[in-house]
């Protein structure tokens, strides 16, 4: 026996909720960030290496595949940090997964950003970083996580 909806919403449905994982490479005293190219959705914000998380990946599998992508690094992932759910205020969502790198092999390249740098982590609040990071951003600027 088939069910109709009666009730369906005339809006369409908005984004999935898109899974990634993030990591928070430190290296003396100093974490790595990000910054997105001028041709990608959110250009020129600020953000910690990562991404999507693939079916059948695990956070950390894909935190490894995302470092070698990006950065051409060999990262060896080390304690969950904290996660986080955005919702963007263009219908998009986020559940992000944020992990220490304090181990990697290999030399840091940029494969995709339009720069790298390398930061204390009290500066972070003077970059501007995509807005699922900001609550983020001003607990580790006080020291409150790491």
């Amino acid at each position: 026996m088939e069910e109709s909806s009666t009730n369906a919403s005339p809006r369409p449905a908005g984004p999935a909720l898109r899974f990634v994982a993030a990591a928070l490479i430190l290296r003396e005293g100093l974490v790595l960030i990000g910054q997105r190219r001028a041709d990608q959705p959110m250009a020129l914000l600020w953000e910690f290496p990562g991404g999507k998380i693939e079916p059948g990946e695990s956070p950390q599998q894909a935190l490894v595949r995302e470092l070698w992508e990006e950065l051409g690094i060999r990262a060896i992932i080390g304690a969950p940090v904290t996660r986080i759910r955005h919702n963007y205020r263009h219908g998009g969502a986020v559940d992000l997964q944020f992990f220490v790198v304090r181990e990697f092999v290999g030399e840091i390249v940029n494969h995709i950003y339009q720069q790298v740098r390398w930061v204390r982590l009290e500066e972070l609040p003077a970059f501007d970083f995509l807005a699922a990071d900001r609550g983020l951003i001003r607990d580790l600027a006080a020291g409150k996580l790491l």
